[in-house]
């Protein structure tokens, strides 16, 4: 399996594909691109995913693009990050959050064991 260092971009036709059906657990990150709130975080995720690679996946979607997916997880407010383990919604946060409460709502989601490990910095 390959190490994503990105966040990917997904959409309402590969969301079952890279959410769903992922083998990691993934933060899926509702956001707009006018929305200053969510390019504020656009560096945390991205040092995040960066992080995590190989153990947690980051996900972003539009929601001005993928209308499907964003009515379907009843996103009314962005940025709005969804924590998905084996296609189910473990949790979400609403709004801003700095690095330390990120790090925390990703230990406090998704199975420490799966997050212990490896060659890089934990979560």
């Amino acid at each position: 399996m390959s190490e994503r260092s990105e966040p990917v971009r997904v959409t309402d036709a590969t969301f079952e594909r890279e959410v769903i059906r992922s083998p990691l657990p993934v933060v899926v990150d509702f956001y707009a691109d006018w929305c200053a709130p969510c390019r504020v975080a656009e560096p945390l995720l991205r040092d995040l995913s960066a992080q995590l690679a190989g153990r947690v996946k980051i996900a972003k979607v539009n929601v001005d693009e993928a209308a499907l997916v964003t009515r379907s997880y009843g996103i009314h407010m962005i940025p709005t990050y969804v924590f998905v383990e084996s296609g189910q919604e473990k949790g979400r946060e609403v709004g801003s959050v700095d690095l330390v409460a990120f790090r925390q709502s990703v230990r406090r989601y998704f199975s420490k064991a799966r997050l212990s490990g490896g060659t890089r910095a934990s979560p």
